[in-house]
């Protein structure tokens, strides 16, 4: 099979396409076709050395990825046979091996697509989604709320709009530049506004008038993100989950001390790691389960911006310079 593999860590350039062996399926385990592996930005972090959320840096050589959806093609001994042929998708944790045409996964781990989304969408509902949903269970969104989404052309940003008016809040989206400003108006935001022009929080508090927001989700971090929680009102909330605005790498989120929130009548949680699966009783499948129902429900809707598989590198550069929309998703061509 041709897959990603990374031999050195350091720039995106050090992901290479090559030929490299099929994996063997074990006992209670399926062999998958890959239709599209999912890439996280966590990905470009870990591409370079950095151990993020796991104990150490991966070992290399490896091919990276996590999150992948294809049509499952041969079993391991002791395998449910129900399992051949279906489409599937599954997120794999810690492990890597996703960046290629084939892939290995515990049967267990498994979810069958819903027949009206395509895999793309799927790899995106299986990560990206269930983050989202992770997000979402320190906030009860309803009419009375108006959410400030930053990055709302991203990913989870594109999932936090649509869920928000659905569940009948006035959601503003932050995005960088027309296009993607243009995207976040399509995808249903009461207001977009470009943040990279200075004038953004103006724009903001014309439109409120006499309103305040009551969340922020902030996955950014730094002068854009202090600028949305200014314009929180009392018992606002400031749910973090990323500093992607300030870099991945070298990123700090934004904080504040116990004394700033009292004055300010707000609250400011970070939701990131173990915080969320503990907000979950432990149990992620739910959550990647309620993730797949939005989506099939037609509720929730990602944007996918797909790349073929041996343009990994190009895929990777792109989501670091914030040149990509939605999930960014990688498409092999299996025999």
């Amino acid at each position: 099979m041709h897959a990603i593999r990374l031999h050195a860590f350091g720039p995106a350039e050090n992901l290479r396409y090559e030929r490299t062996e099929d994996p063997v399926p074990g006992p209670g385990q399926v062999r998958i076709a890959v239709a599209a592996a999912g890439i996280h930005l966590l990905d470009t972090a870990l591409r370079e050395g950095m151990a993020g959320p796991y104990p150490a840096p991966v070992e290399l050589p490896t091919i990276p990825g996590r999150e992948v959806a294809g049509v499952v093609e041969s079993l391991g001994d002791r395998t449910d046979p129900g399992w051949l042929g279906k489409r599937v998708v599954v997120h794999l944790g810690m492990a890597p091996g996703r960046y290629a045409e084939l892939a290995v996964s515990d049967a267990a781990r498994l979810h069958e697509i819903p027949g009206n989304l395509d895999e793309a969408e799927a790899v995106a509902m299986i990560g990206t989604g269930r983050t989202t949903m992770s997000i979402l269970q320190f906030t009860d969104l309803g009419p009375d709320d108006i959410a400030i989404v930053p990055a709302a052309a991203g990913g989870i940003g594109t999932l936090l709009v649509q869920y928000a008016k659905n569940a009948g809040a006035l959601v503003i989206g932050l995005a960088g530049g027309p296009a993607k400003v243009s995207r976040v108006v399509e995808n249903g935001a009461d207001l977009a506004v470009d943040y990279k022009e200075a004038h953004w929080p103006d724009q903001v508090r014309g439109y409120l008038g006499e309103r305040r927001a009551t969340v922020v989700f902030d996955s950014v971090g730094g002068a854009t993100a202090r600028a949305a929680v200014d314009l929180l009102g009392k018992g606002g909330k400031h749910i973090v989950f990323g500093w992607s605005g300030e870099g991945l790498h070298d990123g700090a989120p934004l904080t504040f001390t116990d004394e700033e929130l009292a004055e300010r009548g707000i609250t400011s949680e970070g939701v990131l790691g173990p915080v969320m699966i503990q907000k979950a009783g432990g149990d992620v499948r739910t959550l990647e389960e309620r993730s797949l129902a939005e989506a099939a429900s037609g509720r929730l809707r990602p944007i996918v911006q797909r790349f073929p598989l041996a343009e990994a590198a190009e895929a990777h550069r792109a989501l670091e310079t914030r040149g990509t929309m939605g999930k960014v998703v990688l498409t092999p061509q299996t025999p």
